[in-house]
C-alpha cells in the first residue's frame, strides 16, 4: 500500500536509503552518500506532504517524494515541456531486502498517475548516470533523457535528467 508518510517514519525511510546508500555502493555506484538523502530534505517533504511510503505488511519498506517546485540545479536544463506545472520525483529508494520484487515498478506507476489525476504536463526526474539499472529502468518506462547536472558532494560524475511527458 503506498500513502502520504507521517513525519514519524522519517526515520525508517532514513534507515532505508540508507541501506540503499550502501547497498549502491557494494555494487560500485557512488550515488548516495553521507550528504544525501539528508534528514531535512525528508522532512521538508514531509510538511509538505509530498513524501509517500511503500507500506508491506505494516513496515515501512520503501519511499518516494513528489515534489511541485523545481530545484534551482534544473534550470539550465533544456526540458521538453515548459517549466510550469510539472511533477518532480526525488528519494525513490526500495530497502535492499525488497528490490526486484515489483515496488519501485508501483512506486513510479504511483507518481505517474498522481501526476495524470493532478493534471501535470509531464514528470521530471534525474537519475545517477553511472547506475545502468536506473537508466534503463526510466527508459523502458518512456523517459526522454535529457541534459546532465552535478553534485559535486555525490560525485565528479553527471545525474541525467529525464522527462515523461503526460
Amino acid at each position: 500500500m503506498i500513502r502520504p508518510a507521517n513525519i514519524s517514519e522519517i526515520d525508517p525511510i532514513l534507515n532505508i536509503t540508507k541501506s540503499c546508500a550502501l547497498h549502491m555502493i557494494d555494487n560500485g555506484i557512488f550515488q548516495w552518500n553521507e550528504y544525501y538523502p539528508d534528514k531535512e530534505s525528508f522532512i521538508n517533504d514531509a510538511e509538505n506532504q509530498e513524501l509517500y511510503v511503500y507500506v508491506l505488511n505494516g513496515k515501512v519498506v520503501a519511499c518516494i517524494s513528489l515534489c511541485l517546485h523545481m530545484d534551482e540545479v534544473y534550470l539550465p536544463v533544456k526540458w521538453k515541456t515548459k517549466n510550469d506545472n510539472n511533477l518532480y520525483v526525488h528519494r525513490l529508494a526500495v530497502h535492499p531486502d525488497f528490490q526486484k520484487k515489483g515496488l519501485g515498478k508501483s512506486l513510479m506507476d504511483f507518481a505517474e498517475n498522481y501526476a495524470k489525476d493532478n493534471s501535470h504536463v509531464s514528470v521530471r526526474l534525474d537519475t545517477f548516470s553511472k547506475n545502468k539499472r536506473n537508466l534503463k529502468f526510466y527508459e523502458s518506462r518512456g523517459y526522454q533523457r535529457l541534459d546532465g547536472i552535478y553534485f559535486p558532494k555525490q560525485s565528479e560524475f553527471p545525474f541525467y535528467c529525464y522527462e515523461l511527458i503526460l
